[in-house]
């Protein structure tokens, strides 16, 4: 067989090569056809990519198209169907059943996390048990509660005083937002906040904002086409280094609890899975130190990014909308003055501000397509045989901007959320912590920071626009969230005499 091979000039294994490459070709769209005709309608895919290309160039581009094929569609991310749920009625009837609970196998997810932690884990027993001990050590420590609403109001003062440093001056207020709104998930899970000058701090928030980027964008579709990669030098190479420094902050932080544990008095989260690990000591417990450094990893990097990143969108209507910023500030200072901080408790007496907040979490939109779901099990959706382990995606771009459910679907305006007597309302359709068993972890957390975070700001703060003109694109960064681009702003504080 060698000596045959030898004999074979160039030109016939070019020429084998390229009718091998035409025939898997043929075979691939000959599938894609066949699977077509079974699936919800969508755009038509190219062979082994499916719509990355569009989804890629042009991601909001290509989301806003989604919706045009109906309630559901179908996008094939690679040479995988995605049945997309594009209104609130078909989302609602999927994600509160258990069988639309489950993860998908992601590879760059895998090849970081080892199937360990709690958000992107599929739904069975160690989701249960780690999403179950988090909820309840959560609020053991104050989620939910007046202590944490303590914490977000003393961090605010920080904050502010920081946006204040260069006042009249043109700033990037990323860093001290991501810092101020991480400071509440440290607190609680490491028992400690940080400076915003913490440099090795800085650090960490600067790497985690770039694994972001990394694993939404073409390097992280790219691996989860080809994970073979990962034996191979490249970019995808950055997203496993940044995750073993984030990681390796978190063992310190658990290398130095486990050396001061007081077993009579948890300080923490981290305190709290230690004690846990020696209660559960049983063979089918996920509880051991590997789980507890992903799952603390889970909460922590869920706890800053999201938040943050609302809020700095939010900034950008407010400075677009000054009329907007301006109402919400005469109803700050109108109810609460200028020296008492804001609680969760004046929400009814805020109703504009209360429905500002609620309406830069609909046009921020940072996840326009949900965290991903899968389908633990054959089921049903719409007529349609949806097999066991189809991914799911949610169109929250869609439903965020329905028609038929907001007064102003394209435009950023409050109205969206207030009745006819000014009061606030919540349609139906606002869902962006999604629904059902796996519904957002942090909701409450969320909520509470993104509504006295930006109270106490527009209370003692006027943001403007630096003289120089700043171009920014509304449509943002893809990552595994939507960023806004980078923008500098110009923070004067309010005259607390008027």
């Amino acid at each position: 067989m060698w000596t045959t091979l030898m004999k074979l000039d160039l030109t016939s294994v070019c020429l084998a090569l390229f009718l091998g490459l035409i025939f898997m070709l043929l075979f691939e769209i000959f599938r894609i056809n066949s699977r077509r005709g079974q699936t919800p309608p969508g755009p038509r895919p190219l062979p082994f990519v499916g719509i990355l290309p569009h989804l890629v160039k042009k991601p909001m581009e290509f989301i806003r198209s989604v919706s045009q094929y109906g309630e559901i569609s179908t996008l094939y991310i690679g040479r995988q169907p995605t049945i997309v749920l594009n209104t609130i009625q078909v989302t609602k009837e999927a994600l509160v059943q258990e069988a639309f609970s489950g993860r998908p196998y992601m590879p760059l997810i895998e090849w970081i996390t080892n199937g360990l932690g709690i958000i992107m884990v599929t739904f069975g027993h160690s989701w249960r048990q780690q999403r179950r001990f988090a909820l309840h050590t959560l609020r053991n420590f104050g989620l939910g509660k007046k202590s944490v609403e303590d914490r977000v109001l003393e961090e605010s003062r920080y904050l502010i005083a920081e946006m204040l440093k260069a006042e009249g001056k043109p700033m990037n207020p990323q860093h001290p937002i991501q810092n101020a709104v991480s400071n509440i998930i440290c607190s609680i899970v490491f028992g400690d906040r940080f400076d915003y000058d913490n440099k090795r701090f800085s650090y960490l928030l600067k790497i985690l904002n770039e694994n972001f980027m990394l694993a939404g964008s073409p390097v992280g579709q790219v691996f989860n086409l080809a994970p073979f990669i990962k034996h191979f030098p490249g970019p995808h190479q950055k997203v496993m280094q940044n995750a073993t420094e984030l990681l390796g902050f978190i063992r310190d932080e658990v290398k130095e609890h486990k050396e001061t544990l007081d077993p009579d008095s948890p300080r923490d989260f981290i305190d709290a899975y230690l004690l846990e690990i020696e209660k559960q000591n049983s063979k089918d417990s996920t509880f051991h130190e590997e789980n507890m450094i992903m799952s603390t990893a889970d909460l922590f990097l869920a706890g800053t990014d999201t938040t943050s990143t609302t809020i700095r969108w939010g900034l950008i209507f407010l400075i677009q909308n000054p009329d907007v910023q301006e109402r919400c500030h005469e109803e700050i200072v109108r109810v609460l003055g200028y020296d008492r901080l804001p609680s969760m408790d004046d929400r009814d007496k805020l109703p504009y501000m209360f429905a500002t907040v609620h309406e830069i979490q609909r046009c921020a939109n940072i996840v326009p397509l949900g965290v991903i779901h899968a389908t633990i099990r054959p089921t049903k959706l719409q007529g349609y045989d949806i097999p066991q382990g189809t991914m799911i995606m949610t169109n929250l771009n869609a439903i965020l901007s329905d028609k038929s459910h907001w007064k102003h679907p394209n435009a950023f305006n409050p109205e969206n959320f207030l009745d006819e007597n000014g009061n606030f309302c919540k349609p139906e359709s606002f869902i962006p912590f999604s629904l059902g068993p796996r519904v957002c972890l942090g909701e409450t957390l969320a909520r509470t920071e993104l509504f006295l975070y930006m109270t106490s700001l527009l209370q003692r703060i006027q943001f403007s626009w630096p003289p120089e003109p700043q171009s920014i694109d509304m449509d943002g960064i893809m990552g595994i969230v939507r960023y806004p681009q980078t923008y500098n702003v110009v923070c004067r504080s309010r005259d607390t005499k008027d």
